[in-house]
């Protein structure tokens, strides 16, 4: 069930309805009910390995809970008679009974995402090799991926391992667990939720408000307008350029990495904005997932403010506990005795760099363009902070130069062209075509395209241009508008009237500008592969 179709508008509105007429203590219970038949449209299979999650991730945090409460229920029975060593044993026992339940969910879970998204992957890459030798071929099962697996599995490994580390204890309520893992805003493209901060408000009952349903509204429109406004009119046109690498070469490449990150921004965001949007209009606050990444000064900024759950999800889990592991440690030490403390400091941090960024890629797409993605966003911020010194002393030599607007507009700038190439291999699909295609911006440039009536050959028209150009200014505005605050938060200090004339703006722009597809429903958005 798509967010842009017209069945989920149905559905919602049902479902608003239901959910402030009955009880609040059984809000939760209608919204685990919601959301397994919004999953169901992806079919029955899906649902299975959505059951299949909700169940292990239960079990091996319920597991892994009682194990705690045991050996906190033992050190006090044995207070007085147990022995330092005793105490430190029976702990460490019990952290190697919770470590195996944890273990259990992590590896059936992340298995589980494994096989049905890199099987085919593997075995084609092992059907390449096989074939340079005239081996023979295995034949490719071609699982159908389950929609959001990747949100949900990690959403719910975060869950385990934070139960695990006793950051908070275990929800030991199947039912409240399953609402967790499957609320169905976050089901289609995230945010990547924490428990402790999605629960408290998930879990609670809620009267109605108003004005808080209204404000969700808003942001749910506000999200309708990116994505079919702007970024089903411009797909047309990436659609254009990206099928055709050889004929699209030069300015058009140049022209396909802008106008790509312009499409990802609006519709990713698009549907962020529904997704927190209409999670307001129950009353459930989730995390926030962009925070103008486009104003970033450098690739670390930007990846602080782009998908900024996923980015936090593989630091706690992924980055932060493989860079003091034990391997990692004995690394830092042997090289420290070989080659001395510089390149020790560095070892360790380029390693586990590169390894989270390669899982980053990967988890995006089993394909190499994700892989040479991930990779390339690594090499350029570990280049970025061994160049740290060069741009002081530059700073240093030109102070005055910094806080100029000019100088911080290059940096933005520079940022943005950098992070759109290396998209831009999302687009292509192969790691040589894209290479070809970046490189002939610089043989092939003729600047003629933008005046000769090419652009109008791409798939969209004059009108179609001007619409999607006057919607790119608007996120522009409202971006720079919400530097200091929200939007939103100033206009509800502005009259009545004045918002609901910008309310029935925003509907009416959707109404008469939006790209509707076959049956009036929209495109799929672009992270529902992922």
């Amino acid at each position: 069930m798509s967010f842009t179709s017209g069945i989920f508008l149905l559905f919602l509105a049902v479902l608003l309805l239901l959910y402030y007429l009955v009880p609040g203590r059984h809000q939760w219970k209608l919204l685990l009910a919601g959301s397994y038949v919004f999953y169901a449209f992806a079919g029955w299979s899906a649902v299975c390995y959505l059951l299949a999650t909700t169940l292990t991730t239960w079990l091996a945090a319920v597991r892994v809970g009682k194990k705690y409460e045991d050996q906190e229920r033992w050190l006090s029975e044995h207070k007085a008679s147990a022995t330092r060593d005793e105490r430190k044993a029976h702990k460490a026992a019990v952290k190697a009974s919770a470590r195996r339940w944890m273990l259990f969910g992590i590896l059936f879970n992340f298995g589980l995402l494994a096989v049905v998204k890199y099987t085919d992957f593997v075995l084609g890459n092992v059907n390449g090799l096989l074939g340079l030798f005239s081996g023979p071929q295995a034949p490719l099962p071609h699982f159908l991926l389950p929609m959001g697996i990747s949100f949900y599995i990690f959403q719910s490994m975060g869950y385990l391992l934070d139960v695990y580390r006793a950051k908070y204890p275990p929800e030991k309520s199947l039912g409240k667990t399953a609402l967790f893992v499957s609320f169905f805003p976050q089901l289609i493209q995230g945010p990547i939720s924490r428990f402790d901060a999605l629960a408290p408000s998930l879990l609670s009952p809620h009267k109605w408000d108003g004005g808080a349903v209204a404000l969700g509204l808003q942001r749910v429109l506000w999200g309708y307008f990116k994505k079919m406004v702007v970024a089903d009119r411009l797909m047309a046109v990436v659609n254009t350029l990206s099928g055709s690498p050889e004929e699209y070469q030069g300015l058009y490449v140049l022209l396909l990495m802008v106008i790509y990150a312009a499409t990802l921004y609006a519709d990713f965001t698009g549907g962020i904005d529904i997704t927190i949007g209409v999670a307001q209009t129950l009353g459930v606050e989730v995390a926030e997932n962009f925070q103008r990444p486009f104003f970033s000064k450098n690739t670390a900024e930007y990846w602080r403010r782009w998908h900024i759950t996923m980015g936090t999800w593989f630091r706690d889990y992924i980055f932060y506990p493989a860079s003091v592991s034990k391997p990692m440690m004995k690394l830092t030490q042997w090289c420290r005795a070989k080659y001395g403390l510089g390149l020790a400091k560095r070892a360790s941090v380029y390693l586990v760099t590169m390894l989270t960024w390669f899982v980053t890629g990967i988890w995006h797409g089993a394909s190499w363009n994700f892989v040479v993605w991930g990779l390339l966003n690594g090499v350029i911020i570990l280049v970025s902070q061994e160049l740290t010194p060069l741009y002081k002393r530059f700073h240093e030599r030109f102070p005055a130069l910094q806080p100029t607007f000019g100088y911080r507009l290059f940096q933005v700038g520079r940022t943005f062209l950098l992070m759109s190439a290396v998209r831009v291999l999302d687009c292509y699909r192969d790691v040589p075509v894209t290479f070809r295609a970046v490189g002939s911006i610089f043989t092939d440039f003729d600047p003629s395209i933008l005046w000769n009536g090419s652009l109008l050959t791409l798939g969209a028209s004059g009108s179609d241009w001007a619409v999607a150009l006057c919607g790119i200014a608007i996120m522009i505005a409202v971006s720079l508008l919400s530097r200091a605050e929200s939007l939103r938060a100033q206009l509800s200090r502005r009259s009545l009237a004045l918002r609901w004339v910008l309310f029935g703006a925003l509907f009416l722009a959707i109404v008469i500008f939006g790209a509707y597809g076959v049956g009036y429903d929209a495109n799929q958005f672009i992270y529902n592969q992922f």
